[in-house]
């Protein structure tokens, strides 16, 4: 009798070489073809009849066609990498990207030297708005006029300190656990070590006393972070003088604290330690507080978030030398003048927060296998994150996200980026726009922005000779806002008015955090005002303050609808 065989690719006779190799077997499955070079092996053969030598017959075909499939997806070359991606680094910039990158069909490994989620997760803006959140409300029932208003009696508020540093921890482990679930049910491999780059397309990582593990990949993307920047002088015992990661853990709330810096964080803290019933006194080495900020938002913030509060501040000093407090003494903080660098001041205070920032994690990556040297310890990127090395060039395969690389250290814009480089890897051009990402301080109330500050706008359209305006709305105005009894807020619109293009957008007020992003995807998706003042927005909700700042800015008379492709920066 006659064998008639039918060749069939599955799964179970098929090596996965790489993405491309899957999908090619999948396109065989799904459209039952005969690969042409197995037909003229296999026909000849119909004649045989044994069982035995139909079971041979096929087995050579199953062999044949995964070594076909295999050649035929890297050049005719055996598949000679672990892996296609291996990121080093599992915060929230390799999670995205290393999601992105199995939806993409790539075989993918994290390496991850801690626990599963980085900084934002364990340490930062998981755990800190969980404490935020107990601040906010603390906030509410301490504020009788507010409640009065609303026709709300409440009995004297207190909160219990561990359970509240119960929740933040208890949130952060949720979310930890939920992407390491995340990760594992794609089937992306954990590796648990730290990882070193050792050369080309190969990195090893491992345990402290245990041997190491090399695998290689046609990728490798770093994503290891950041840590908290701590200056010359001053002397961290986690107790009494602490950054962000100790203070997330609430072991106690000084009754007056000194926070050395007023950006993101420092602000942030300030909203949670005066909830909770400390003073606090700021530090900021330059002029100003909150200098990150648009300078007009952060005026109205210090009316806001700052004068009302037990907060006061010194300007324009450093903390020269901060000592823990012990042996019954207090927390002494030695001032400078910032420019002079004359003593100006010496502070007693009860617990010191430093939050000057955030440097990159990037020492003993091995850098020097392939000789990359950092620029203050941030590897430098080109604008698709690809990593350059000593002499300028590319380095090829390699690439580098989030904190480590210094372009924009925030999370979500590790996300981005990492996916970003993922579209690369898989031969999609992309080009992310910083401009377009978003930013919040989430205090009560918040403050959002996206694009440029009107300072930064100004010189852009002093040296590109262009004009450009600004448009503003208030919350007082919105019905929303004052249902709430929150009409507290401003939100402001800079752009071009010869081209309706949007240059930045910042928010202080109820919920700024969530209407920001009607702006930020207007900037990344190039849309001009002439266009989303069509837009509609339900009524009445607090979207409407971004309707009416869109609305109220005058584009030239002539100018047409149009959507422009976004610049990337």
């Amino acid at each position: 009798m006659a064998a008639s065989i039918s060749l069939s690719l599955s799964p179970a006779s098929t090596t996965r070489s790489s993405p491309a190799a899957a999908r090619l077997g999948a396109a065989f499955r799904s459209n039952s073809r005969s690969f042409c070079g197995l037909r003229r092996e296999v026909l000849p053969l119909r004649s045989v009849g044994s069982a035995a030598s139909r079971r041979m017959i096929v087995e050579l075909a199953r062999h044949r066609a995964a070594t076909i499939v295999a050649a035929a997806t890297n050049n005719g070359k055996p598949a000679k990498f672990d892996y296609d991606l291996i990121i080093i680094g599992a915060g929230v910039g390799g999670h995205g990207a290393a999601l992105h990158a199995v939806e993409k069909g790539l075989k993918t490994a994290i390496i991850e030297g801690d626990i599963i989620g980085g900084t934002c997760v364990n340490r930062g803006c998981v755990p800190s708005k969980a404490l935020l959140a107990v601040s906010g409300r603390m906030r509410e029932f301490q504020d009788e006029h507010h409640l009065k208003a609303l026709g709300l009696q409440v009995a004297s508020p207190g909160y219990d300190r561990q359970s509240v540093a119960d929740h933040a921890n208890n949130l952060a482990s949720k979310i930890r656990s939920n992407l390491t679930n995340s990760l594992k049910s794609l089937g992306v491999d954990i590796l648990t070590g730290f990882g070193t780059i050792v050369g080309a397309q190969k990195v090893k990582y491992g345990k402290v006393g245990f041997p190491d593990t090399e695998v290689t990949a046609e990728n490798i993307i770093i994503a290891t972070g950041s840590v908290p920047f701590v200056p010359k002088g001053i002397e961290i015992d986690g107790k009494t003088v602490f950054t962000s990661d100790h203070a997330l853990k609430l072991e106690w709330v000084p009754d007056w604290i000194a926070i050395v810096g007023s950006g993101y964080i420092g602000l942030e803290f300030s909203d949670v330690y005066t909830a909770l019933g400390s003073e606090v006194t700021f530090v900021e080495a330059l002029d100003q507080l909150m200098p990150g900020f648009d300078p007009e938002i952060a005026k109205l913030a210090q009316r806001i978030l700052i004068n009302p509060r037990k907060i006061d501040y010194h300007t324009g000093v450093f903390a020269k030398k901060i000592t823990p407090a012990k042996d019954g003494k207090p927390v002494l903080i030695e001032l400078i003048d910032a420019k002079t660098k004359e003593p100006t001041d010496t502070l007693e205070v009860d617990a010191a927060m430093i939050a000057t920032g955030r440097a990159p994690f990037t020492k003993e990556l091995g850098l020097e296998n392939v000789n990359v040297a950092t620029v203050r310890g941030f590897v430098p990127v080109d604008e698709h994150m690809q990593v350059t090395d000593a002499d300028g060039n590319l380095v090829p395969h390699l690439y580098c996200i989030g904190d480590a690389n210094g372009k924009l250290m925030l999370a979500h814009a590790a996300s981005a980026q990492g996916i970003s480089v993922v579209e690369q890897i898989c031969g999609n051009d992309n080009v992310l726009n910083h401009l377009s990402i978003p930013a919040a301080c989430f205090t009560h109330p918040e403050i959002s922005m996206v694009g440029l500050t009107e300072p930064q706008a100004r010189e852009k359209a002093e040296n590109g000779g262009f004009p450009i305006s600004v448009a503003k709305t208030s919350f007082k105005a919105n019905t929303k806002a004052l249902a709430e009894n929150e009409g507290e807020g401003l939100a402001k619109l800079i752009y071009r008015p010869d081209t309706g293009e949007i240059l930045g957008v910042h928010i202080i007020g109820l919920h700024a955090a969530d209407l920001i992003h009607e702006a930020s995807n207007a900037i990344a998706l190039g849309t001009r005002l002439q266009d989303i003042k069509f837009a509609v927005h339900a009524h009445p909700t607090l979207s409407e303050v971004l309707d009416e700042l869109f609305k109220s800015a005058k584009v030239n008379s002539g100018v047409l609808p149009s959507v422009n492709e976004p610049v990337a920066v």
